[in-house]
């Protein structure tokens, strides 16, 4: 029977008498919701009773059939207290899901009651300002500007031997890596052995089993039933081995996992993320097992990434597709329309960066030795007939010299949590600024490719000069960290650090001299991050840093000795630093509060910074101190 559920309703079946058509064969579909993302990424979601949305039907499809405020959602400067109203309008461009509650079965037809969730977008004042709306701005902002492109400059469609009369259509392509941690609930591993499996790859595309193994190849199974063809999923670096109980039953599962699925167009792509966290998520509850894709879970231990590949192809009126960023007419990394993509990402990652890494946890996550980014670098391959797997650049070039299609580049930065619309947006603003350099200045790829492996100091027409901006090496390894900063800029530490760009009059203009967002956007996307920043660190990170403080603990035992207490007193006395206030001093967080308080995002930035790294020494020294007792 639930073979003959409906999950899928596709741009050509959402009208009127199509949708009247399946509600009448599919009645367990009690309800619709329409599906809105604000700035940092959250998604709306209501019960409206079917029979009101049939009863009404026109103004859903066409009209503004729901309304919110300015309390359901996170557009600051926008919709605010005393300006609240939100339309919710439907988009008709992308495929609607049906999601399915098995937890309750609908009486009359015995299967479990669905609800349609409808993508939209929120309109304040007229205009349409939610996430979605914005990346779809973008891809039609970037279509306009390579279609003039090449209408003015036609010689750089010799590479794909076509005249300009044949291009029909210029389409955004992505995909996502999702990656996660699953364990059994309540339970805890050391990070010591998990840093340690870690280190050793001990868990890396090992065979999942038990209740893992169950959820996985569910997951699997559903989403393909929602046409998102899933490509693959294994275990990831992080991890320990499962115990068997004497019931024969796994516990204390603690595993990193992937999951990956095809390609799509931008906003689909972001739209079928979005499904997809939900559903693994729910099928792995099912199997009495929690998820969580924060980005930096366990401190010490690998995160969880998001990898973001974009390409771009050409569509000609014959009905052929070919890939702009792969070079046909000669052997090449790729084609000067790639080149100008990876150089405009490159150039303008610090604007792009606040979109993707938003948060306190993302920014934890992108730290050398986790396979991470930390720095803004590139990787072709060390030759152009050899492909690069870089794993350590922040965006590498991924192609295959027998699909040319395969031609992408895959930025590593992102994580579950990023709000994709919105980093998608910004790296499409990124490329037009490259490519329209490229075109415009009537750049080839021998130039472009000097260019792009410039040294630190050398001039060039478009990269900044004190940067370097390729490398084959490991850039963990290779460089130190003076040298990773010297040659590659240094990344921000904190999310104060990661909106001063957006703050930069000449860095923001990639975004809004193409018309993809407006000042007052990036305003108040901006407010958004630093108040969930100062919320996450006053509620929840000092909260954790002080739930830390007080489990720390002097041990005396008969091997107590001297050196010992030496130890112990090196703790304490940092402890209380960080911690507990006196009448001749203020703690560390009590400094911390009184910023956030008077909204003094640098101090506090900078305090956030000296605490961070004094609780790094601060469980060093106490791992150490334990160690050396051996009654505690």
């Amino acid at each position: 029977m639930l073979m003959d559920l409906l999950y899928v309703i596709s741009k050509d079946q959402q009208n009127k008498e199509e949708l009247l058509n399946l509600l009448q064969q599919h009645q367990e579909i009690r309800f619709v919701s329409l599906v809105g993302i604000d700035y940092l990424g959250n998604d709306t979601d209501e019960k409206i009773p079917v029979k009101v949305f049939i009863d009404d039907i026109e103004s859903f499809l066409f009209g503004t059939a729901v309304q919110t405020d300015g309390s359901s959602v996170i557009l600051p400067g926008i919709a605010t207290l005393n300006n609240a109203k939100v339309d919710m309008k439907v988009d008709l461009t992308t495929n609607w899901f049906v999601d399915y509650n098995e937890d309750n079965i609908d009486e009359v037809t015995g299967k479990p009651v669905g609800t349609i969730r409808m993508p939209c977008h929120l309109y304040h004042e007229g205009v349409a300002v939610d996430s979605r709306y914005i990346l779809k701005n973008a891809v039609n902002s970037f279509k306009a500007s390579m279609m003039k492109l090449f209408e003015e400059n036609q010689e750089y469609l010799a590479n794909f031997n076509i005249a300009f009369d044949e291009i029909e259509d210029i389409e955004i392509t992505a995909a996502t890596e999702l990656e996660f941690w699953v364990n059994t609930p309540n339970e805890l591993t050391e990070i010591e052995e998990l840093s340690t499996s870690q280190v050793l790859k001990e868990q890396y595309w090992k065979r999942t089993k038990g209740p893992v193994r169950t959820a996985m190849e569910q997951s699997l199974d559903l989403l393909d039933k929602y046409k998102l063809e899933p490509e693959m999923g294994h275990k990831e670096v992080g991890g320990v081995k499962s115990k068997l109980t004497e019931g024969g039953v796994l516990s204390h599962i603690m595993e990193q996992l992937e999951i990956d699925w095809k390609y799509s167009t931008a906003l689909q792509t972001c739209d079928n993320e979005l499904l997809a966290r939900g559903l693994i998520k729910e099928t792995f509850r099912k199997n009495g097992l929690d998820v969580t894709f924060q980005a930096k879970p366990i401190d010490g231990v690998a995160g969880n990434g998001e990898h973001l590949h974009v390409g771009v192809t050409l569509k000609l009126k014959s009905g052929k597709v070919m890939n702009l960023f792969h070079n046909y007419s000669e052997k090449d990394f790729m084609s000067e329309i790639g080149y100008g993509a990876i150089m405009g990402l490159l150039r303008n990652y610090e604007v792009v960066n606040p979109f993707v890494s938003s948060s306190y946890n993302a920014l934890q996550r992108l730290k050398p030795g986790f396979e991470a980014p930390v720095c803004i670098v590139t990787s072709l391959g060390f030759t152009k007939e050899v492909p690069s797997r870089n794993r350590t650049v922040l965006a590498g070039l991924v192609r295959d010299e027998h699909n040319p299609m395969a031609t992408r580049f895959e930025l590593r930065s992102p994580n579950p949590h990023t709000n994709i619309y919105l980093t998608l947006s910004a790296v499409i603003g990124s490329m037009i600024d490259g490519i329209s350099y490229v075109v415009s200045n009537h750049k080839h790829s021998a130039d472009l490719l000097a260019e792009l492996s410039k040294q630190p100091g050398e001039a060039a027409d478009y990269l900044e000069k004190n940067r370097c901006y390729r490398s084959e090496e490991d850039v963990f390894e290779h460089y130190s960290e003076e040298e990773r900063a010297e040659i590659f800029g240094r990344a921000p530490r904190t999310v104060y650090e990661n909106t001063l760009a957006l703050q930069d009059e000449e860095r923001i203009k990639v975004l809004t001299e193409s018309g993809i967002v407006n000042k007052k956007i990036i305003t108040g996307y901006t407010e958004a991050i630093l108040e969930k920043w100062t919320t996450e660190l006053e509620h929840r990170i000092l909260q954790n840093y002080s739930n830390e403080i007080r489990a720390i603990s002097k041990c005396e035992g008969d091997d107590f000795t001297e050196y010992d207490l030496e130890m112990w007193n090196e703790i304490d006395t940092l402890r209380k630093e960080i911690m507990k206030d006196s009448y001749v001093s203020k703690s560390l967080f009590t400094l911390m509060r009184e910023a956030i308080e008077a909204k003094n995002y640098e101090a506090l930035s900078n305090l956030q910074i000296i605490v961070d790294d004094k609780m790094k020494t601060l469980r060093e020294l106490y791992v150490n101190y334990r160690r050396n007792l051996m009654s505690c």
